[in-house]
């Protein structure tokens, strides 16, 4: 039986254990994936611990990439010995192998590793819905992200000035300041040392940003407001920092008729069509010069200390979890 991370319970990184699970035959439209790299992202955190509720015992994990070992019946356009990753539910990727519905996996490129695919997948799908859907970033435009070192913040940073927009990005830290400047954010800003909110108001010569991207939740809300222009974009699409207070909407009416939208990529990727397009897109910008930093690498086994250091914010870029 393959080894996995379970938890019995959802709470701290403690509740992850390391068992043996029973693993089924692939069924009518499923495929048996051989798994060798897993990703690790935030979410894995509130499913961990309890702020997205799951059924008990389950297990962990959204992205991973690996080898197909079995077809299930009427699996069309892939074959066993392909290269496939995913970054979608059901949770439960960390764990050696797996079966998953075959319409949610993505045929590799050969140009791309397994471990490129799983530090990717998650990360540069949730940038390609938020910087192309969520909010069309245009060139000439000025815009906010917060957490810019991070594994998402890396990606979008790059691909923004891609598009030939000027990128604002926060950071917690001088090695995450050059981290991100590295990667194409034009002006970075320590909101540990500075008031985020002036300084974006400085950069723009007090007009404000058409958009704000923020995973960080809680401690930057309500600054992510007072940094947008009229008729703005907030985008919530994490809460690192805690959940962030019920909405007001007359607050947004005040601050400018301001637009508030909390989307998620399992939404953008409901349909097998749009997952194939945004996987496309993403591998377009990676072959156009965006790179995929993985900055930490664990054992599957392992995954209790990277849970660990991912909360206390001492992690860049992508992490992977070695199978």
């Amino acid at each position: 039986m393959p080894r996995a991370i379970q938890i019995q319970k959802q709470g701290k990184p403690s509740v992850m254990k390391w068992v043996e699970t029973p693993l089924a035959k692939p069924k009518s439209g499923e495929i048996l994936i051989n798994q060798s790299h897993v990703g690790l992202n935030y979410i894995d955190v509130y499913h961990r611990s309890g702020l997205y509720p799951l059924p008990m015992p389950h297990g962990i994990g959204m992205e991973a990439a690996g080898t197909v070992e079995a077809l299930g019946r009427n699996v069309k356009g892939l074959k066993v010995g392909d290269r496939v990753a995913y970054a979608s539910g059901p949770p439960g990727s960390y764990t050696e192998a797996r079966v998953m519905p075959a319409d949610r996996v993505v045929k590799l490129p050969d140009w791309i590793s397994n471990e490129q695919a799983a530090a990717m997948m998650l990360q540069g799908m949730t940038t390609e819905y938020l910087i192309r859907r969520t909010f069309k970033v245009k060139a000439g435009q000025t815009v906010l992200f917060h957490a810019a070192a991070g594994g998402v913040g890396l990606i979008a940073c790059q691909w923004m000035k891609q598009l030939g927009a000027t990128v604002i990005g926060t950071v917690g830290s001088p090695a995450k300041a050059k981290l991100a400047q590295a990667h194409g954010c034009d002006h970075v800003i320590n909101y540990n040392k500075q008031d985020f909110v002036k300084r974006v108001k400085s950069i723009t010569k007090g007009e404000g940003v058409p958009v704000v991207y923020d995973s960080v939740g809680k401690s930057t809300y309500e600054g992510s407001l007072d940094c947008l222009s009229p008729l703005g974009t907030f985008v919530s699409f994490g809460n690192a920092s805690g959940p962030i207070p019920p909405v007001d909407a007359g607050m947004l009416s005040q601050k400018g008729s301001l637009f508030f939208t909390r989307p998620t990529l399992m939404t953008y990727t409901a349909k097998s069509s749009d997952l194939a397009a945004s996987a496309r897109a993403l591998f377009g910008a990676v072959k156009k010069g965006v790179k995929i930093e993985i900055n930490q690498r664990y054992a599957l086994k392992d995954a209790k200390q990277a849970h660990i250091d991912l909360e206390a914010r001492k992690t860049t870029g992508s992490t992977i979890l070695e199978v």
